[in-house]
């Protein structure tokens, strides 16, 4: 039987948890969120980074996820979305909001519809401002939500481009997300300074632009003079992901000879499957000293002894 920590997962906790786990893109400051309902192995995957399409792959593979859906909370102008790649990969859906009008999106997504993975669910907000096609995904049990680039720790996603409106996302964010339970820890689309996630109760208190004794005016005057440069991607970026991320031209398959995955640990792969399979195309070359080779943990049968020293 094949290793699958849902299984494991799901044994311990009585087929009524959670998996969650959160990805950063250091280059770009991007969070990209998995979770899964570990009864069944159902999972979604939250603002993919295309660059990291492998890692996160390999994660979702090694956990023995069935992807239901990538979802994006907004067409992105700062790096490229997964969403294809890992459509490709694994058949699962493309959400992102009908406002975006991006193309290759099979998950059409509006405010108040539902994501189901399993058992659970997200619930879709929208939450334009930052731009017309944002959302916020909310699990069922409004015990955490996922903001984007709406709400950030402590701050919030700029309004001066890609139909961006201050008094919009004001309203969203007051309306959409601080109405949430103050317990509910809301997690970001970006960080740049190592915070990896809040509170309704934080930000509501804490929020420099919003929070305490700020109001929509205040809001709006501190938004509208932030003075940012444009995001130095944008020109890439923004195009690829309103083609849901598919590449113009094809991208390298794996190497002709097997295929090669990288593991979660970033180490190049095969599958002990395919090797069995395929035993009598290959070399299997053991690098352990020659004591280890003939020691009690024994070798494959008929592989190559070199010790990795000689190599």
């Amino acid at each position: 039987m094949e290793f699958s920590i849902a299984r494991v997962l799901a044994a311990a906790a009585g087929g009524s948890a959670l998996l969650f786990r959160q990805l950063f893109d250091a280059d770009t400051g991007t969070y990209t969120y998995l979770l899964a309902d570990v009864a069944n192995g159902q999972g979604v995957l939250v603002d993919p980074v295309f660059e990291q399409h492998p890692r996160d792959l390999s994660l979702i593979q090694e956990l023995g996820i069935t992807l239901v859906a990538s979802l994006d909370t907004h067409a992105h102008a700062d790096h490229i979305t997964g969403s294809w790649l890992i459509h490709e990969a694994t058949g699962c859906a493309i959400g992102l909001a009908a406002a975006a009008r991006a193309e290759n999106v099979n998950l059409s997504l509006q405010h108040s519809d539902q994501v189901a993975f399993g058992n659970r669910n997200l619930e879709v907000r929208a939450t334009p401002g930052h731009t017309d096609g944002c959302l916020t995904y909310v699990l069922d049990d409004q015990s955490m939500a996922f903001t984007g680039d709406a709400l950030l720790v402590r701050g919030c996603g700029r309004c001066d481009f890609q139909q961006g409106n201050a008094h919009t996302l004001y309203r969203s964010i007051t309306e959409q997300i601080l109405s949430l339970p103050d317990h509910c820890l809301l997690y970001p689309g970006h960080d740049y300074t190592g915070r990896t996630v809040s509170s309704v109760a934080e930000e509501r208190a804490f929020n420099a632009r919003l929070g305490g004794q700020a109001n929509e005016r205040d809001f709006v005057g501190f938004t509208q003079n932030m003075k940012l440069p444009h995001p130095h991607r944008i020109a890439q970026a923004l195009p690829a992901n309103l083609r849901s991320g598919k590449p113009r031209e094809q991208q390298d398959a794996a190497p002709a000879w097997g295929p090669v995955q990288r593991s979660f640990a970033g180490l190049p792969e095969l599958a002990p499957s395919w090797v069995a399979e395929h035993r009598n195309e290959l070399t299997l070359l053991d690098v352990r000293s020659s004591d280890e080779f003939d020691g009690p943990d024994g070798r494959l049968p008929e592989s190559l002894l070199i010790p990795l020293p000689e190599l």
